[in-house]
């Protein structure tokens, strides 16, 4: 991958890594978040939820909100992201740490397919990890 970042897709439905035949990404199978403790996320890790699962997603962005990762973030709209934020805090995850939530995620560069969301999204992961401010989206 031109980024020099290790991909690592984690999802227990087997028939989503069926497309991904690439040297360079690793599929796990397994519950996003027992495979995200399982794996020992550090201060390097970015993780973004994509699958618009709240049974996927939630517990998945719950652990990685209490980890040292530098980067959290999820797919989905504004109305979405507020119902999930509301969601994480019934759970075990603080304010604090629910404001660290990047989402809807990428930058706002107009991007409508797939390939250019994942780079709005490596874009503002990039961003987030040298420092840079990252404008919020209302």
């Amino acid at each position: 991958m031109a980024s020099d970042v290790e991909v690592i897709v984690i999802d227990p439905r087997e028939e989503y890594a069926e497309g991904l035949h690439r040297e360079d990404i690793t599929f796990v199978k397994g519950m996003p978040d027992d495979v995200l403790l399982e794996i020992g996320v550090d201060a390097h890790t970015a993780v973004v939820a994509l699958t618009h699962d709240p049974k996927l997603d939630d517990m998945a962005l719950m652990e990685a909100l209490k980890s040292p990762v530098f980067y959290v973030g999820a797919l989905g709209s504004r109305k979405n992201t507020q119902k999930r934020k509301e969601r994480l805090l019934e759970f075990d995850v603080n304010q604090e740490q629910v404001e660290k939530l990047h989402g809807h995620v990428g930058l706002s560069i107009g991007a409508l397919t797939p390939p250019e969301i994942a780079i709005s999204i490596l874009t503002e992961v990039i961003a987030v990890k040298y420092g840079l401010s990252v404008p919020k989206k209302n």
